[in-house]
């Protein structure tokens, strides 16, 4: 990984947009400070789009995508994308799963979760599972003491013998039944709400984001940055990002978005 001082202003410049993770990408120790949120605000208000990708739950992202500076936001690891117009005052929500479908994915997750519950001890419920539609997420650090590797181990296990999908982010264990990821569904919202191809205008759009339920936009950005947190789980990374931040979580984005004003700032100045 290249230190964010090698993203030059030739890439900064031809930026049209900034996809990025929520948890400890965005918030510092869980919170969300008032530099990370002018942050985004700064770099909307720059012309480029904002768009978070995250694991976190439909209740909230309705709250994100209406209050929040931000285009559109991509939940659940990809299993919706909600985009709300100011002007219409209208929010737009797209599934990729049906309502019959998401009803019979709920019962036999719920099911899942009593059985993971029962043989991994200490694990729980995350504190917003009460707000998700499609996924079952299992707190491993965040309301509880961490669990060792192991036991995070051996939730995703259960998760996949039961023949779900399960990701590791830096809090939870999500698992959900179906064929999508976080990259899976940003492309559906880029061609579907702003008519981009984004396999042909990926070098365009930058990623940031911190944990191994990243790997998917790692690999696929180019210019992919990670906070400098994502030392902390390089090893479980299949895909690293180009570029690393040296301050982590909430003070590592605005890194990076003063690194992208600065640049592109700078360009305007010398036309």
């Amino acid at each position: 990984m290249l230190d964010l001082e090698q993203l030059d202003r030739e890439l900064a410049c031809s930026l049209d947009g900034v996809f990025t993770d929520i948890d400890d990408t965005l918030t510092t120790d869980g919170h969300l400070r008032a530099a990370a949120y002018c942050a985004l605000e700064q770099l909307q208000a720059s012309g480029l789009k904002v768009i978070p990708v995250t694991g976190r739950p439909a209740g909230w992202c309705d709250h994100f995508a209406r209050m929040w500076p931000v285009n559109a936001i991509v939940g659940e690891n990809g299993a919706f994308y909600f985009r709300y117009d100011h002007l219409e005052r209208k929010m737009y929500k797209r599934y990729l799963d049906d309502p019959v479908q998401l009803k019979s994915n709920r019962v036999r997750l719920d099911a899942l979760g009593t059985t993971i519950l029962e043989q991994v001890p200490g694990a729980a419920l995350s504190a917003d599972q009460a707000y998700r539609d499609t996924d079952l997420a299992i707190d491993f650090c965040e309301d509880v003491p961490a669990l060792d590797p192991g036991a995070v181990a051996r939730i995703v296990a259960l998760f996949e013998a039961a023949g779900a999908s399960a990701k590791i982010s830096s809090i939870h264990v999500n698992g959900w039944f179906g064929d999508y990821d976080k990259l899976s569904m940003t492309r559906i919202l880029m061609s579907e709400c702003y008519q981009i191809d984004l396999d042909a205008n990926r070098n365009r759009y930058l990623f940031v984001g911190d944990s191994p339920n990243d790997a998917p936009m790692f690999d696929y950005f180019p210019f992919a940055v990670g906070v400098a947190n994502v030392h902390d789980c390089a090893d479980a990374i299949d895909s690293l990002p180009r570029f690393v931040t040296k301050a982590s979580g909430g003070d590592g984005f605005v890194e990076l978005s003063k690194r992208l004003l600065f640049l592109r700032s700078r360009s305007a100045l010398q036309i």
